[in-house]
């Protein structure tokens, strides 16, 4: 299933189910798309700066889940894949993206918004979530532009059956491309459960000790 997130010029896409109900009510000085960003990211800095092509003149790349990634089921260790061993299952629901352009690199924030539920075999604990986020530029040949793997930690505490999960991916950048390439670029993100566990980070090596000097007992 793809799941494609609706355009906001230069600001946030997809449409944020928890803060719908905020958003029917009218609103004078903030249209709906302002409400969305805020939401997400907080309220815009203003940039002052004299950049030769301004912000909403360049196209902000589309997010979409990519198909096949949109949800992920863990199961109870040693156990075979099935419902009943099923501990949690996981579901990315909506998305966001911000673009900044600057000094030639574009830089993208992207939201993502999902749900943990219990399955079965479930309970309390922490669950481990690898999400992939993916630059491609989509046409006939599509190329990969980059890749960037995030590691989440999510908390499931005794009594819940599901809790919700939100990300905001800082610092997504790569090579600002001419308008009518950049139009072309999509950011997919989805769940990678072949990236495997995150490698214990090696502690540093301790050096020799000092030798000893033996002291010598005068007569």
């Amino acid at each position: 299933m793809r799941v494609r997130t609706a355009v906001f010029i230069t600001t946030c896409t997809g449409a944020i189910a928890f803060a719908a109900a905020g958003l029917l009510a009218p609103a004078a000085a903030q249209s709906i798309s302002d409400k969305m960003n805020n939401f997400f990211f907080g309220s815009p800095a203003q940039d002052n700066t004299n950049a030769p092509v301004k912000p909403e003149d360049l196209p902000c790349p589309s997010v979409e889940v990519r198909e096949g990634a949109t949800t992920m089921a863990i199961n109870a260790p040693g156990a075979e894949a099935g419902p009943m061993n099923t501990r949690y299952q996981i579901s990315i629901g909506d998305t966001a993206r911000e673009c900044a352009p600057l000094a030639g690199m574009m830089s993208m924030r992207i939201g993502v918004e999902g749900r943990i539920l219990l399955g079965p075999a479930g309970g309390p604990g922490q669950v481990d979530l690898p999400l992939r986020l993916a630059v491609v530029q989509e046409g006939p040949d599509p190329k990969p532009v980059v890749s960037k793997l995030v590691r989440l930690s999510v908390m499931v505490p005794p009594g819940q059956t599901g809790v919700p999960f939100r990300h905001v991916e800082q610092g997504l950048t790569f090579p600002l491309v001419r308008p009518a390439v950049l139009e072309n670029y999509i950011v997919y993100v989805g769940f990678d459960p072949d990236a495997g566990p995150a490698k214990p980070e090696r502690k540093p090596k301790k050096g020799p000790a000092p030798a000893k000097h033996k002291q010598t007992q005068k007569q």
